[in-house]
């Protein structure tokens, strides 16, 4: 007899807590490890997800929680731990269109939030590619990043109030609805990015935006890396504030993704070393395409760009966009390791070839896979060396990670840090950040039951 399992049992009730089996069912994601947890948690409400903390606390059981199991850095691993699902509590409780704000349940899929905004007219900018399982509160705890950062910022950015509970069982509740409040601490910003170390987050306030009525999508062949930068630039510049999105693709990772068994075709041929998609989003659709497309003109009149392809409907841009999106093909040849890092734009030419320089040095024939936000400073790595194991990945994230320190890089651009990027936190915080965080953590979870081990250790 589990005598925990038990008092959680007659606490919330016996649908609500899955062990055995039925428990390890629900421990799948195509997206990352969980393992077998001892218990699976489905509160309905934050006073239950209040007892159920209560009840852990005062047992000084770890607790995992878990959104849309979606994470890539095993933040959500739960092997022999109680496991806190939110996805009974999904529902979407308001959306003021005057004041362009959404109260929302930590459970709703990101899809789900997107699709309710825009029915009003509205928009919840946060767009990625696991948009379809990811829940905002997964989206919080991890301060998500994607497709729009260039534009509208982080997960950071569109949330103005949060509830959340601590691991003792107490709820804050501070569900701010005011774009502009300055009396005191900001407490959501203690829940934002932590990785579910300080609290679990239950409800939400978030920002929304105008819905743009226009959505201006093109695909561009640039030469050198420093033309890339000053695409950019023009692009923010003569855009008039519309520039969305700035995806750049190395020419591996564009040649794999429109080249079979992929599905996706090249609109501009092989052979030029980068592929830019760009996106713009605006008020004024006639107006919003011809200055896009003028704008590009330019760039193809003074040499920023070599080739160009503008999407002349919905179904050419989803296309344009399959191609970023299609990061599953970098799997395909053996192990693959995938890797998410920010810096400099200045920085990124040389780092880069660093990367590849130090992978060739040590394998015969290794691929690195190199794509992402290059707008907002964070690209993402895919590297494989044809063989897979714990002491390769380590081998490789010495040859990622260890440079960043130098020119100020960062470990995580948007996936956060977890159980895989925990031995590499102090190279991208000083001594003292992370003694703050240690810190943190101690006053609002002094028994370190809640993401245990995520992030950095914690010493008994």
């Amino acid at each position: 007899m589990d005598a925990l399992i038990d008092e959680l049992t007659k606490a919330l009730g016996a649908d609500a807590v899955l062990t055995g089996e039925a428990a390890a069912e629900r421990s799948t994601s195509p997206w990352t490890r969980l393992g077998t947890p001892r218990a699976l948690l489905r509160p309905r409400t934050t006073e239950e997800v209040s007892t159920a903390l209560r009840i852990c606390h005062a047992a000084s059981a770890p607790v995992s929680a878990w959104g849309g199991k979606t994470g890539l850095v095993s933040g959500a691993r739960a092997e022999g731990e109680i496991a806190l699902s939110l996805d009974r509590m999904s529902a979407i409780e308001e959306i003021d269109t005057t004041g362009a704000t959404m109260t929302v349940q930590a459970g709703c899929v990101l899809q789900t939030a997107c699709e309710a905004a825009e029915a009003t007219g509205l928009m919840l900018p946060l767009d990625l590619g696991a948009r379809g399982s990811a829940t905002i509160g997964g989206n919080i705890s991890t301060n998500a990043g994607g497709n729009r950062v260039l534009r509208y910022g982080m997960m950071r950015d569109m949330v103005l109030g949060v509830e959340a509970v601590l691991a003792d069982g107490t709820v804050v509740s501070s569900l701010n609805h005011l774009m502009k409040n300055n009396t005191g601490y900001d407490l959501k910003q203690l829940f934002i990015g932590s990785e579910g170390t300080l609290g679990v987050v239950t409800r939400a306030v978030l920002r929304l935006r105008t819905r743009p009525v226009s959505q201006d999508t093109a695909l561009v062949a640039v030469e050198t890396f420093d033309q890339l930068p000053a695409l950019l630039r023009l692009l923010d510049r003569r855009l008039g504030g519309t520039l969305s999105a700035f995806e750049v693709m190395w020419a591996d990772f564009y040649e794999l993704v429109t080249t079979e068994p992929a599905k996706g075709r090249a609109p501009i041929p092989h052979g030029h070393p980068y592929y830019v998609l760009i996106d713009g989003m605006g008020g004024d659709e006639a107006a919003d395409a011809e200055r896009f497309e003028a704008v590009l003109g330019e760039a193809l009149e003074t040499g920023l760009v070599a080739d160009a392809v503008v999407a002349k409907s919905l179904a050419e841009r989803e296309a344009i966009w399959g191609l970023r999106d299609d990061v599953g093909q970098t799997g395909r040849g053996g192990p693959s390791h995938t890797f998410d890092v920010s810096l400099r734009i200045s920085d990124m030419e040389a780092y880069v070839a660093n990367v590849r320089a130090a992978l060739a040095a040590r394998w015969a024939d290794p691929a690195a896979f190199v794509f992402g936000h290059l707008g907002d400073g964070n690209i993402h790595l895919v590297i494989g060396v044809g063989v897979g194991g714990s002491d390769i990945r380590k081998a490789i994230e010495e040859i990622v990670y260890q440079p960043l320190a130098a020119i100020g890089g960062s470990i995580s651009a948007e996936h956060g840090v977890g159980l895989q990027k925990r031995a590499y936190l102090g190279l991208s915080r000083n001594p003292g950040e992370i003694a703050l965080m240690r810190t943190l953590k101690g006053v609002l979870d002094p028994k370190n039951i809640l993401n245990r081990g995520k992030i950095f250790e914690v010493e008994a």
